[in-house]
């Protein structure tokens, strides 16, 4: 089997672009997928087994995290490596990142494989399927990229990157359609979370929590860039809040591979929070928090469906703030906001996002029940909007992707 080629000390391949690559050996059709932090990891772990649910024959390779590597994949470098957010924090990673990108391609153009599968992370997904695009592979990219958000100059240089574009947000192929964009909506993967089932007395007994003690849900995100700036505010606000609240609780589930991260970050803390990496111990978290304070994407929508009442609150570099304030477009950055089309949780960002205002709102949503039902009403209609037509998400997607991969079959067949 051949290897990639090595690199040199200022990141570009030392392969002698002269010499002929032979394809690596295939064994059945082989779908490409790229999944570039913890959320893709899930959506991907999903629609690599509809996949199989609809063809068992295929074979998967790529990029991945635990999730999508339980299943089979073999990831070509840690998905870690691509989970950077952020127009200043991605600077000094760049050239790393065009490391990887590199590699990607090449394994690409080794595989030879039916099909490439992008999921979400724009920023690497999209220069990846730009690199590839004279190849003759189909692609498609899943979960269209949030440019009705923000940078919506950015659709011109679409055309020509996909040959399927799978949108998550109902409103998205009314939206790339008036712009000469086809994208086909395929459901919310947050509706096959498993959220629901949660249970809270479970989580309460195996993290030994009295019955009275409020569980609070801390998501700081998941990307390295994110915990950093979050949690020390957390930390500060939790100090303000046991004054009112001695014996709160706080819990915050990660992703396994952040998981050391955040325990680095919290060990000085005078209330050690309770780190939830397995995901139905966090659903057992869900069941039992009295409420959440969350970074905007999501996990809103997590929440919303394991009715947790919520804040959102961010910080970024300030830089990357002020830039991103002249780019957004929409009215809110939480997405159970965007889809009720008013504010339904509270947005505590960057100047906002301070502890005294975070423990004022953590206290209103511990003890204001009218402000918890009106959440919890709104949550109910925001997520009747996220089913596909038929099945689940994932089997929408897949049907999608088999659909592209057959008609690519048949076109070959008939020359």
């Amino acid at each position: 089997m051949n290897s990639l080629p090595e690199s040199g000390s200022d990141g570009q391949s030392t392969a002698d672009p002269s010499q002929k690559t032979t394809p690596l050996p295939r064994y059945g059709r082989v779908i490409w997928i790229l999944a570039g932090e913890a959320s893709g990891d899930v959506i991907g772990a999903r629609l690599m087994q509809a996949l199989h649910a609809q063809d068992p024959s295929l074979v998967f390779a790529g990029v991945g995290g635990g999730r999508m590597e339980a299943l089979g994949l073999h990831s070509l470098f840690p998905m870690s490596d691509l989970a950077v957010m952020g127009l200043v924090e991605v600077l000094p990673r760049l050239r790393h990142l065009s490391q990887r990108l590199l590699e990607a391609v090449q394994d690409i153009e080794l595989r030879k494989p039916d099909l490439v599968v992008t999921i979400d992370s724009p920023g690497f997904a999209l220069r990846l399927l730009q690199k590839i695009e004279r190849s003759g592979i189909k692609r498609v990219h899943y979960v269209a990229p949030q440019v009705w958000a923000w940078r919506e100059s950015r659709v011109k240089e679409f055309p020509g990157l996909w040959d399927r574009l799978l949108c998550l947000l109902p409103f998205e192929p009314e939206w790339f359609a008036k712009r000469g964009l086809e994208g086909r909506f395929v459901g919310h993967p947050v509706l096959q979370s498993g959220v629901r089932q949660g249970n809270a007395q479970r989580f309460r007994s195996r993290h030994n929590i009295p019955i009275h003690a409020p569980v609070v849900i801390l998501m700081p995100g998941s990307r390295r860039s994110e915990a950093p700036r979050l949690l020390p505010v957390f930390r500060r606000m939790l100090d303000l809040l046991r004054v009112q609240y001695p014996d709160i609780c706080p819990v915050i589930p990660v992703a396994p591979v952040i998981a050391p991260t955040i325990r680095q970050l919290i060990r000085k803390w005078p209330v050690q929070p309770h780190i939830v990496t397995d995901i139905h111990d966090k659903h057992d978290a869900f069941a039992a928090a009295q409420c959440a304070l969350t970074k905007s994407g999501t996990s809103t929508l997590e929440l919303a469906m394991g009715n947790v009442p919520m804040a959102v609150t961010y910080r970024v570099n300030p830089v990357t703030a002020t830039i991103a304030r002249r780019l957004i477009k929409v009215p809110h950055v939480a997405m159970v906001n965007l889809l009720a089309g008013r504010e339904v949780v509270p947005e505590l960002l960057q100047e906002d996002c301070t502890p005294k205002k975070l423990a004022e709102m953590v206290s209103r949503l511990l003890s204001d029940p009218h402000m918890v039902e009106k959440q919890r009403m709104a949550f109910a209609d925001v997520l009747e909007m996220l089913s596909p037509p038929v099945g689940t998400p994932a089997d929408a997607a897949a049907a999608e992707i088999m659909d592209l991969l057959n008609e690519s079959v048949s076109r070959s067949s008939s020359i």
